[in-house]
């Protein structure tokens, strides 16, 4: 049996070396070069690379402008937390980016009041397109045990996608939303040549998996796009009249664009 097995064994090699051409070896198939990068990963869970940019790590916001004049974003830095000072309005990071990895970190106060869309809501906005609301938003709210319309609880794509699921933990507690943004590509003319897509975890939970976007975010009427470039991360400032929302831990790689 072992030398019939071995006749066999042999003659399928012969068979796929003789449709080949050639009889192929292991090494034909591996490649050594160009060798990818090293990216040193955090120390611990949720902590940046080395190779990131830190947009908040507890101290300032040296990295972020109010989005309505640009000039030093108001909001409130204490005890390594970020907290949404809504009447400064909205804020958004000094830089421009287009394709990139995302992790930020959100915590609904304990002692959070109101229903619906009045209950811990604020918004990420992975390319901020104008002022006040313009752009392409995630929404953030409470969305544990707070009913309200799919397409804009937490983590859903506001107004057109909601997530896949509820991976909401309660009030007082932190959430992570990690983030993979493939900006929409436009052509010289301005037309749209390749749509904006969002992969989104919520709390290590894929919610948005890959999900092509049909426009920027509106709240009223149907999502389109208008030509844009590179593009500043905002932060919404929302005027519900629940108790603020609180930031930490949030920082940024650039992508290669997809192919």
């Amino acid at each position: 049996m072992t030398i019939r097995f071995a006749a066999l064994t042999a003659l399928a090699a012969l068979s796929v070396g003789t449709a080949c051409g050639a009889q192929m070896l292991p090494k034909d198939t591996e490649v050594w070069t160009p060798e990818p990068p090293v990216v040193a990963p955090g120390a611990q869970a949720g902590a940046a690379p080395s190779d990131a940019l830190v947009l908040f790590d507890g101290t300032d916001l040296s990295q972020w402008v109010a989005t309505k004049d640009k000039s030093p974003a108001g909001w409130t830095v204490e005890g390594g937390v970020l907290t949404v000072n809504k009447a400064a309005g909205n804020i958004e990071t000094k830089q421009s980016f287009g394709d990139y990895q995302l992790h930020i970190e959100w915590r609904v106060p304990a002692t959070i009041t109101g229903e619906g869309q009045a209950r811990g809501n604020s918004g990420l906005f992975l390319a901020s397109t104008g002022g006040g609301d313009a752009g392409y938003e995630i929404q953030i709210l409470d969305s544990y045990q707070n009913p309200t319309y799919v397409n804009g609880q937490a983590a859903s794509l506001y107004k057109q996608r909601p997530p896949l699921a509820n991976a909401m933990r309660k009030p007082g507690e932190w959430q992570t939303y990690d983030v993979i943004w493939r900006a929409p590509v436009f052509g010289a003319d301005g037309a749209l040549v390749k749509p904006a897509r969002v992969t989104l975890l919520h709390n290590g939970v894929l919610v948005q998996d890959n999900v092509e976007l049909t426009g920027e975010t509106v709240f009223i009427g149907k999502p389109k796009y208008k030509p844009h470039g590179r593009s500043p991360i905002k932060l919404q400032a929302h005027r519900d009249p629940s108790e603020p929302i609180s930031f930490r831990n949030i920082w940024v790689r650039e992508l290669a664009p997809a192919g």
